[in-house]
């Protein structure tokens, strides 16, 4: 049989129109950069200020508080932004938002130098820098509430949960770096040996506001075309006395419920990683001590070798070489096997990890650490594809809703910290542990909660829940 006559498939990034969209999935995947090194630096700032300023765990998880509550706080008008502007408009004004938080770290540093003389108190330098914490997660919070949603649109649909995961790899890759420039300004020492951090801090990000401002101005000038998301549940049908909410849509109830529960554990473990790293990992052989190593590891109060702050901050680049690699393979694994099945299972190994790491079983406890980022990769971008499938124009209201379920991360490190502080780092992964299981629950039942086989197949036994 002569099968010229039939369409080839079109490719990942092929728009329904045939247009190529292969740029504009570079250019969006750009910010998913520019937020991991923000990340990245964040995660590293609260071993920072418990030495610096004498802080608990638990109070040094205010940085997270701050960062998470930015998203919190613009996530609902990032997204209204997002449907009045586009995606273009919403993207811009991310960009800008971060520049000025950015830029607000010189005045905070000063604030801070200020507070060394008796002007200010300690306190009030720690909000200063908050504030700018909480400014870049504000225009975070517009470019994750845009460029998410906006990835899954850019080709057909039975790739969205790959595009968006290849995206986040960019992400991944900012992750990377994030810890090392972080480790190289907040644990800076002078030629004494005193620490410097204080008055370094600013740098990275000054130099984050020079770069988020030559991006808005490529943005302004490129060709970002708007696309609509595939309304399977015909919300944008304009029918009299039928409701239309996204809230009737058990899927995404659920996915808001799996997003904050999975940035909860992820805040977690990124934020203590450098606590438990120092704190928790055995007594490490003198031979790793060499000039290749300088500064990453100290004598610890047992007489021992353990790893320093510095060197702890450096090695969770490590931890996210992992969370990248599971990254790329999560995007190969999502091309041939349903996305809810291996979030399932993802969020299953990681409550083994988490397990292990409560078990205190040394260097295994150790390499759970590790494992469990790889485990983690897939989670966010999975959980943002699977909660807003099939909404139509909706999916940007629903996107801003699961971007402000990111307020998990802002108060599960709290607890986290809380059990550490009493306890010991350890027994605080009991805190992820649990919410990994939700998230492992999410993926297990996301068929039955979205009536769809998979992210490509709707079930034929019910297309319109709200017929």
């Amino acid at each position: 049989m002569n099968n010229n006559n039939q369409q080839p498939r079109p490719g990942m990034f092929t728009a329904p129109d045939g247009r190529n969209l292969v740029f504009t999935f570079i250019l969006v995947s750009s910010l998913f950069l520019l937020w991991g090194v923000c990340n990245g630096m964040i995660d590293t700032m609260d071993k920072h200020f418990q030495t610096e300023l004498g802080l608990s765990k638990a109070q040094s998880a205010w940085v997270q508080f701050a960062h998470y509550l930015g998203y919190f706080l613009m996530a609902l008008p990032a997204g209204l932004l997002a449907s009045r502007l586009g995606y273009k408009g919403g993207i811009i004004a991310g960009l800008l938002m971060v520049a000025v938080g950015g830029f607000w770290f010189l005045p905070a540093t000063h604030i801070n130098t200020l507070a060394k003389g008796g002007i200010f108190s300690p306190t009030t330098a720690f909000i200063g820098y908050l504030a700018g914490v909480c400014t870049i997660a504000a225009g975070l919070t517009f470019l994750e509430t845009v460029a998410n949603p906006y990835t899954t649109v850019l080709g057909p649909i039975r790739y969205a949960a790959t595009r968006i995961n290849l995206a986040q790899s960019c992400n991944g890759v900012g992750w990377i770096f994030g810890p090392i420039i972080g480790g190289m300004f907040f644990y800076s020492k002078d030629a004494a040996g005193h620490s410097t951090g204080n008055e370094t801090l600013y740098i990275p990000y000054v130099i984050v506001a020079v770069v988020v401002v030559v991006l808005a101005v490529v943005f302004f000038f490129s060709c970002i075309p708007d696309i609509r998301m595939e309304d399977d549940y015909h919300l944008d049908d304009s029918m009299p006395g039928v409701s239309h909410s996204i809230w009737k849509h058990p899927h995404f109830v659920m996915g808001v419920g799996a997003q904050f529960f999975y940035v909860a554990a992820q805040a977690g473990i990124f934020s203590f990683f450098i606590n438990y790293m120092t704190a928790e990992v055995p007594s490490i052989p003198a031979s790793w001590n060499s000039s290749l190593t300088g500064g990453w590891f100290e004598t610890a109060k047992s007489g021992g070798l353990s790893l320093s702050d510095k060197g702890a901050a450096n090695l969770a680049s490590v931890g996210f070489f992992c969370f990248l690699a599971g990254r790329f393979t999560g995007a190969v694994l999502l091309k041939k096997l349903s996305a809810h099945k291996v979030l399932g299972y993802y969020g299953l190994m990681n409550v083994i990890m988490c397990l292990l790491v409560f078990l205190k079983l040394g260097w295994l406890s150790v390499a759970c650490v590790f494992l469990s980022y790889f485990f983690m990769s897939i989670m966010f971008p999975t959980i943002f594809a699977l909660g807003i499938f099939g909404l139509g124009s909706r999916a940007k209201k629903a996107s801003s809703f699961i971007v402000m379920a990111i307020m998990g991360g802002a108060i599960l490190p709290k607890l986290m910290g809380a059990v550490a502080d009493k306890y010991d780092m350890s027994r605080g992964f009991i805190v992820p542990l649990v919410c990994f299981a939700f998230v492992a629950f999410y993926g297990f039942s996301w068929s039955r909660l979205s009536n769809a086989e998979s992210l490509n197949c709707m079930k034929a036994t019910r297309s319109r829940p709200d017929s």
